[in-house]
């Protein structure tokens, strides 16, 4: 058994978002293949994997450096000791060779593609949905849910979307969103920003000024946002300063008694050490935002929870950034917390297949082998890009 081909397309992101620091109409996100010389219904076995929504495609670090390593590789040594699925540990440290510690960046992102599609790939040759495959270095305790939670927040479309924000929180919340984010840039003098949370009943809940801090504010501005929403009990006031900042993320957890998440910004073990260690982050109480695809792929992923778990943190703190099918299963594979949730923005990846159950705050993914991307009709074409 060989992977015979690994190729990468640029897919650029639908739609006019933005938020208090970038556009994301200008973001691209690297689609990764790497399709086998084992056929089901007569096609190649084939896994598929992105480097997750909010930076940018990785073309040239994939084209360049990794791919090559890849494909350079003797076969046998990316075979797990079974020698019937490929060993997603082998395959990160072959597209890393060569490659100093720190600085990791973009190529965080590029390798997390390629170790996911690995993933993908295994689970499809178990013909198994990724949610159920227990294979990933983490502790488990117990049987996973087949259903996660939905991350508090949803992010919502400028423009058009914006002239009935009420009616659009209302929608969200039949499908089982109970806070909700909302993205506005109409309302300058707010500086773009109003967050919602709904009431445990489903109503329609509260709006207030408050933003979600990706401006990399200082400390005096930290904590005055952090006084404003105080009497709010918003869900949390995410990424506050700079994401590698963690004395003013200590400072302002030790001033402000609602509850704090960040680190979508960190892609390595030891940068969420580092948090964990000097950030002020509180067990049971904040909230880690790590995304697999920007950091190495699950393998690291999973290492970064049990490092928080040997720390004191439980994995129902973990939240993964990104709003798409891959954290979703991941998110329940491992028992976490719970992920974001992207319906409506960021197509073709954000949000899930119409196959999923969604309702009561909680998600299903489907029984689909591997990650369910082919179930979303947006993706389809995009995978089918491959085959030409």
């Amino acid at each position: 058994m060989r992977i015979t081909s690994v190729r990468e397309i640029t897919v650029p992101l639908e739609g006019n978002v933005a938020n208090a620091f970038v556009n994301f109409s200008e973001h691209t996100i690297s689609l990764v293949a790497l399709q086998t010389d084992v056929l089901r219904n007569g096609k190649p076995v084939t896994g598929y994997a992105l480097d997750s929504i909010g930076r940018f495609a990785q073309s040239d670090i994939l084209r360049e450096r990794m791919i090559p390593r890849f494909e350079a590789a003797k076969p046998d040594r990316l075979l797990d000791a079974s020698g019937k699925l490929f060993d997603p540990q082998a395959v990160l440290q072959t597209v890393m060779r060569n490659e100093k510690p720190g600085g990791h960046g973009d190529r965080a992102a590029a390798a997390g593609a390629i170790e996911l599609a690995v993933w993908n790939l295994n689970v499809k040759l178990l013909d198994e949905p990724g949610a159920r495959h227990h294979r990933a270095p983490v502790r488990t305790s117990g049987q996973a849910r087949r259903r996660e939670r939905l991350c508090g927040w949803q992010l919502l479309l400028s423009g058009r979307q914006h002239a009935a924000p009420r009616g659009r929180i209302r929608a969200l919340s039949q499908h089982g969103l109970r806070c909700v984010q909302d993205e506005d840039w109409r309302r300058g003098s707010e500086n773009g920003y109003r967050a919602y949370r709904g009431g445990d009943d489903g109503r329609e809940g509260r709006a207030v000024p408050c933003r979600r801090c990706e401006r990399c504010f200082d400390f005096d501005t930290a904590l005055a946002y952090a006084e404003a929403i105080t009497p709010f009990d918003l869900r949390w006031y995410e990424e506050i300063g700079n994401p590698l900042d963690f004395d003013l993320n200590r400072q302002v957890a030790q001033a402000y008694a609602g509850r704090i998440a960040t680190g979508e910004n960190l892609f390595s073990v030891q940068d969420v050490t580092n948090l964990a260690m000097y950030g002020g982050m509180r067990p049971g109480k904040d909230y880690f935002q790590m995304d697999p695809g920007l950091a190495y792929g699950l393998t690291e992923y999973a290492r970064m929870i049990d490092m928080l778990e040997e720390r004191g943190f439980d994995r129902a703190d973990v939240h993964p950034h990104g709003g798409h099918l891959i954290n979703l299963h991941i998110a329940v594979g491992l028992e976490l917390g719970g992920c974001e949730a992207y319906p409506g923005v960021f197509q073709p990846f954000g949000g899930y297949a119409a196959g999923c159950g969604i309702g009561g705050e909680l998600v299903r993914p489907t029984d689909a082998p591997g990650f369910g991307l082919e179930e979303k009709d947006g993706l389809r074409p995009w995978l089918a890009r491959f085959a030409d």
